[in-house]
């Protein structure tokens, strides 16, 4: 019997993933629970198992290909050890068209002969299909597609090249033709773009065309805020098992700023203003497939300690690739530390609906006049991009100022003054 794998519920709001890579292939004996393929959503990677033991009978999309919640995967012959893999041999008799409509196809599989006709859905291919037949020149008329709704795989579009020998030499002189667009595309590598790439940059461009964005900027002083963390770092790890940072004086100091200037931490929805009574901040961290912001939830009730434990598990999470739904989504208010990378000075850009984002940067040793005198002190520029749709400059000003009295007085944070 054989059972559908299904695509599984992705969280609020994601009814799409991207089949990013296939962990087993037709024929393949698998067990309960173990992994067969990673779905790639707008937020995160996750993983789909096995519902049954037996064996894979065929995988119904490719790697790349967009799939909807509930839509199949594959299909497992529950209890079968071995079986052959049923999309191949399609593929190997695809120059053939005659006896293709053979009864004992598989059902995902069957459609394809029917769709022969009217050639191949070049568009809807795979990339290695397309780019195969971009390249040799191959009509989408002249392949035999097996695949899916017509969809044609690689192998198709090989039969097809072999069952017409004399197309070959145009599609070889191709590269060489001078009018081209791209006059150097043998030097050049494409890489599909991974979907959380595709959302980062969709959202980028949705808070530029929705959000009235500025940005405002101040420098702080880090000496006072330096030495006390450096009295108080070992002390510290020794009690709670978690390094002393500066971002646990950010957080703090920024939610100390947001409850006096309510705006920043709020959004609009429609024509209504939503000020939020909470603070679930967003932490920007950088990973190998790109920014991610995981959310500490209700920062304001943690201590530095919670705080520190809290940013730690969520980078850890970012970096292993393991973060849920649920800790990207939901924040109030986002801080970016662009100074690990060395940024001496940066403009964030706000993270939809929020309406602020604190961009923190590297630490440098400037001239400053203090008491009279010209001092070496260790400065920070900070920068804060709002929408200036609900925060007027004023607040903006307001808050960066009320930050930078938290850090170079670091007690305040301590006893709330």
């Amino acid at each position: 019997m054989a059972v559908e794998i299904k695509v599984p519920a992705l969280g609020e709001s994601v009814t799409e993933a991207t089949v990013a890579k296939w962990l087993v292939k037709a024929g393949d004996a698998v067990a309960v629970d173990q992994p067969l393929c990673e779905l790639e959503t707008d937020k995160v990677t996750v993983e789909v198992n096995a519902s049954v033991a037996g064996t894979i009978a065929d995988l119904a999309v490719e790697e790349g290909a967009a799939v909807q919640v509930g839509g199949i995967l594959c299909h497992i012959e529950a209890g079968a050890a071995g079986a052959a893999a049923p999309k191949p041999a399609p593929a190997a008799t695809a120059p053939a068209a005659a006896p293709a409509p053979k009864p004992a196809a598989p059902a995902p599989v069957a459609p394809a002969p029917a769709a022969a006709p009217a050639g191949a859905n070049l568009a809807a291919s795979g990339p290695a299909a397309r780019k195969l037949a971009e390249e040799k020149s191959v009509s989408a008329s002249a392949i035999q597609p097996t695949g899916k709704d017509g969809r044609a795989t690689k192998e198709d579009v090989l039969a097809a090249l072999a069952s017409v020998p004399a197309a070959a030499p145009p599609a070889a002189a191709k590269p060489a033709t001078p009018a081209g667009p791209r006059q150097r595309a043998d030097r050049e590598e494409r890489v599909r773009m991974t979907r959380l790439r595709r959302t980062i940059a969709n959202r980028l461009k949705e808070a530029q065309n929705t959000a009235a964005m500025l940005t405002t900027f101040n420098e702080v002083d880090m000496t006072n805020v330096m030495a006390l963390r450096d009295r108080l770092k070992d002390d510290f790890e020794k009690k709670h098992g978690a390094r002393l940072g500066f971002m646990s004086f950010f957080l703090k100091a920024c939610i100390a700023a947001l409850k006096e200037l309510p705006a920043v931490n709020a959004e609009i929805e429609g024509d209504e203003l939503v000020y939020k009574n909470y603070y679930d901040i967003g932490v920007a961290v950088g990973t190998p497939q790109g920014l991610v912001v995981p959310v500490l939830r209700d920062a304001d009730v943690l201590d530095f300690a919670g705080i520190e434990k809290g940013i730690g598990d969520l980078g850890r999470k970012a970096r292993d690739g393991k973060l849920s739904i649920a800790d990207l989504t939901g924040g109030t208010f986002t801080i970016s530390n662009g100074g690990v990378y060395g940024s001496l000075m940066s403009t964030p850009i706000l993270n939809p609906p929020q309406s602020g984002i604190l961009g923190m940067h590297k630490i440098q040793q400037r001239p400053m006049v203090v008491g009279g005198e010209i001092k070496a002190r260790p400065m920070m520029y900070l920068a804060l991009s709002y929408d200036h749709r609900i925060i007027d400059g004023r607040e903006a000003v307001l808050f960066l100022v009320r930050v930078k009295e938290c850090i170079e007085d670091p007690e305040r944070l301590l006893i709330g003054a």
